[in-house]
């Protein structure tokens, strides 16, 4: 793999991010090593709190709730996905697939050795965290999912979402921090969409976003599918706490918190909850009131 590291400057004086980096090396699933940052705050042997971000953002995403959890007495974990935010980024768009995605992670689990995991996933940070649970539920206490889902391919998709992954794949220019900004209830200031550009110097380490879409099985016979359906028969016999915090303003996941109500076990009886005001990017547009829901229910499942 051919891989391009964002230089440091660019994450000098982001607005509201004032968390250091802290990086480990995995394998790369070609031989060679890639280098993924994360975000660590709060007491090293608290409980962890493990925020996947999605498409296309990183863990600046999540940067008004990670005080708010670790103020609480947790451990917070917020991972760059490969090809965002801090991490590194291969430059060819076919090195990057569904199951390399969740291995990825899978490895940062590992060489962190966590266990006892509160997830929280949005967006693609679901597709990914949903599978690690699966593969690994006597690692994970709880999860809370928000703006999400795990499709597998067997439920047609939208034209809107199929026009989506056709210009991620197309578009000459792949405005990052704009495309954020329009996936919020409230447009964003410029130097909050000049952060979510900052991992991305250019076009060319754009490959991992412009890919991303393109990944989320369509079909039946799409190459994730046959994972996501086991993942599914696990999920169902899912009986640890697992609550839905989806908020009220996103047009492509509306309904399918109900999905996950009715299919997995722990979602009984759980105070499952509807976010005011928030799009599909809910951690920038309420995010102390999404914080305020997970430490909630931490306290409330312990």
């Amino acid at each position: 793999m051919r891989i391009l590291r964002t230089p440091e400057e660019r994450f000098d004086n982001l607005s509201g991010y004032p968390f250091s980096p802290h990086y480990i090396e995995i394998a790369d699933g070609g031989g060679g090593k890639l280098r993924v940052h994360y975000v660590d705050e709060g007491p090293r042997e608290a409980t962890p709190v493990l925020l996947l971000h999605g498409e296309p953002s990183w863990s600046y995403l999540y940067r008004k709730m990670i005080p708010l959890i670790a103020e609480a007495g947790y451990r917070v974990i917020a991972p760059d996905l490969v090809g965002f935010g801090r991490s590194d980024k291969p430059a060819d768009r076919n090195d990057y697939t569904y199951q390399r995605h969740v291995d990825w992670i899978q490895q940062v689990i590992d060489k962190l050795a966590l266990t006892w995991i509160t997830l929280v996933c949005q967006d693609w940070g679901g597709l990914i965290g949903l599978r690690l649970v699966a593969a690994a539920p006597h690692r994970f206490d709880r999860v809370v999912v928000a703006n999400t889902g795990l499709p597998t391919g067997d439920q047609k998709m939208t034209d809107a979402f199929l026009d989506w992954q056709r210009f991620s794949r197309e578009t000459p220019e792949f405005a990052v921090g704009t495309i954020v900004s329009s996936g919020c209830h409230q447009p964003l200031s410029q130097a909050i969409i000049a952060a979510y550009d900052a991992p991305f110097p250019d076009e060319t380490y754009k490959e991992g976003a412009r890919i991303f879409p393109s990944l989320v099985p369509t079909t039946p016979d799409d190459p994730a599918a046959s994972a996501n359906r086991e993942a599914w028969k696990v999920l169902q016999g899912f009986e640890k706490p697992f609550l839905t915090a989806f908020s009220d303003e996103d047009p492509i996941t509306r309904g399918g918190d109900k999905v996950f109500q009715k299919l997995i076990p722990g979602a009984k009886h759980q105070p499952h909850t509807t976010i005011q005001g928030g799009g599909h990017f809910l951690q920038e547009d309420c995010g102390p009131a999404f914080a305020a829901v997970v430490v909630d229910f931490i306290a409330s499942t312990r």
